[in-house]
Formats: C-alpha cells, structure tokens, sequence
C-alpha cells in the first residue's frame, strides 16, 4: 500500500504538471474533464453544460476501468465513449472516494506515460 506522504506529493506533483499546462492548478473535477477530453478524442472544442458532465462521466468510467469496474462498450455515432458497470464499487465516505478517484487518475497518467 501507497504511503500517505508519496501519495500526496504525486498528487501534488501531477496538479503542478498540468498548471504548467494551463496555467491553473485543478482540482478533482477539473483532472476529470481533462481526461474526459482526452478520451473523447475530438480535441479541444467549446462543450455545453451537459457534455461537459458527460466528460467528467466519460473519465470517472475510464480511470476506474483500471481496476476492473466499469468496462468499455462502445462508442456512438458521434464518437461518444460509453461504459457499462461490471463491479459494485466499495463503499466508502466521501473523504475515501475522493482518495480512490485521486489513485485512479495518479494511475491513468502513470499509464499515458509509459
């Protein structure tokens, strides 16, 4: 299991990587509608107020594939990702599914860059 210490400093790390980017520190959602865009593929584009929670959704659904909860279906005729749940996620407090969802994005990105 990941130390406290290394786990914050990584999380620290990837925020201050993308504020480099963008010139804005993100939070949580922010990292989520990056990878959303990411995984959507079409490139940066104007979205409305609904596609851009179907983004965060799109990333929540990608970076916890990565353990096995959610799995790939398909994509729309507009491109589109969709998932389907295939595991019950734990049941946690949400101090401890902000942390998951943290772990899970800090392994997307280790992901990417390999």
């Amino acid at each position: 299991m990941e130390h406290e210490e290394d786990f914050d400093v990584r999380w620290a790390a990837l925020r201050q990587d993308i504020k480099q980017r963008f010139g804005k520190k993100p939070d949580l959602n922010a990292i989520l509608f990056l990878i959303g865009v990411q995984e959507l593929g079409q490139g940066v584009q104007e979205f409305t107020k609904e596609q851009k929670q179907d983004l965060m959704h799109i990333a929540t659904c990608k970076i916890l594939s990565l353990s096995g909860y959610y799995e790939l279906e398909g994509a729309d005729q507009d491109g589109w990702p969709h998932w389907k749940a295939v595991k019950a996620l734990p049941f946690c407090n949400l101090k401890e599914q902000e942390r998951m969802m943290r772990w899970h994005v800090l392994e997307y990105f280790d992901q990417m860059n390999k």
